[in-house]
């Protein structure tokens, strides 16, 4: 072990991408210039990651709210439409809620609590304890809920969501009706037309509304699916994954992610005369633990990746050969033991091991994902691209 440090990773400043531009040739030639300016040097297994958000401006890929309204008319008949399970975002589901509420008549809007999916808050876990109600078996009306919690604030935005999306709804020509459960099957009682708005449990929620006898059951991600008069579309995740762009638009989650990986990957190996991987990435996993918000609002961390960026971590626990195997040992006979157990790894998985217990066996892609958002932030930053080397090092790399 000569070389003492490990992983880095860079944020790159690229040119404001517009619809349009080669996102391709934008990631490449901005990384190059970073790494000929900073003198750094290019390796094997580097990895350029590029956010969703620009590869989808790129491509154009936009819709308005009154695309939204068309689609969700003609899949619904545009009567009560059920709305269930919203995460609590102006950026996510504003715009959403608006194109579904100007494509019925009413809406049946069901709100999960304490809290949403991703980890924003409703009101407090303690709030609801000391009100003595159980939130895996309550339903409470809008005036049931006001009478035991009153006007609730999100404490980051300032926003009251019960209020604010209800007058989203009405803003449209909508009639609104608000109640608050967990149980999807719930929105039974209400409506027969249901869209449900989880992201990643919304295959369970589907089947337990079909099971209840809703008659027609639809997600985010079947809304949007095609184009709607030349709007842009996601043919896998329809809704799932926008972001709003304008007033009354949408970004959508960006499409063929797969092959803009690989193009990129493939022209910075030519470029370096080096292998080196690429991905596209979109939310990564961090709880805030002031909030309590999980990020995650993407329907997966990567849409697009190459071969070498597939599988989880292999690793061996440095601190448990420390304190176990080699406790005896210090100084350079600890190095060299633990340098020689790394090296005799022979690629069986070690999921199960103790040598490996809280090595975190996720995916790479979700892991490098979140590293990448982390990396990039999503405010002022200007850098949508990320430049990560020495992520697959170990102990042992010089």
């Amino acid at each position: 072990m000569s070389r003492l440090i490990g992983t880095v990773s860079r944020g790159i400043r690229t040119p404001i991408v517009r619809q349009g531009d080669d996102i391709v040739e934008v990631v490449v030639s901005s990384v190059l210039q970073a790494v000929r300016e900073n003198g750094i040097e290019v390796h094997d297994k580097d990895i350029v990651a590029v956010t969703e958000s620009v590869v989808a401006r790129a491509q154009g890929n936009y819709a308005g709210i009154s695309d939204i309204s068309k689609d969700v008319r003609a899949k619904t008949g545009g009567k009560t439409v059920g709305v269930t399970f919203p995460i609590l975002s102006r950026n996510r589901f504003a715009n959403c809620l608006m194109g579904i509420a100007g494509g019925c008549e009413k809406v049946v809007l069901m709100l999960s609590y304490p809290s949403d999916e991703v980890g924003n808050h409703l009101v407090s876990i303690d709030a609801v304890d000391e009100a003595g109600i159980d939130p895996y078996r309550d339903v409470l009306s809008l005036e049931q809920f006001r009478a035991a919690f009153g006007k609730v604030v999100h404490p980051f935005t300032g926003v009251d969501y019960v209020e604010y999306y209800s007058d989203l709804v009405r803003r449209m020509g909508a009639e609104v009706e608000v109640i608050f459960a967990n149980r999807v099957q719930a929105i039974a009682d209400y409506a027969d037309c249901v869209i449900t708005c989880d992201i990643h449990s919304r295959q369970r929620s589907k089947r337990l509304l079909k099971a209840a006898g809703v008659k027609t059951v639809l997600g985010l991600d079947d809304l949007l699916t095609e184009s709607i008069d030349g709007s842009g579309f996601n043919p896998q995740y329809g809704l799932l994954g926008s972001n709003k762009a304008t007033d009354d638009s949408v970004k959508l989650f960006p499409v063929d992610c797969m092959a803009i990986a690989e193009a990129i990957g493939k022209r910075m190996s030519e470029a370096t005369g080096k292998k080196v991987e690429a991905m596209v990435y979109g939310d990564g996993a961090f709880k805030d633990p002031a909030g309590k918000i999980w990020e995650l609002a993407d329907p997966v961390v990567s849409p697009g990746y190459t071969d070498g960026l597939i599988g989880t971590p292999n690793e061996l626990k440095l601190k448990y050969l420390a304190d176990n195997d080699f406790g005896d040992l210090k100084g350079d006979e600890l190095k060299k033991a633990i340098s020689e157990r790394i090296k005799a790894k022979d690629g069986a998985s070690l999921v199960g091991n103790m040598v490996s217990e809280g090595t975190t066996p996720r995916n790479l892609t979700d892991l490098i994902g979140s590293l990448c958002d982390l990396t990039s932030g999503s405010g002022d930053k200007g850098t949508p691209v990320i430049f990560i080397q020495g992520y697959f090092d170990n102990y042992t790399n010089d």
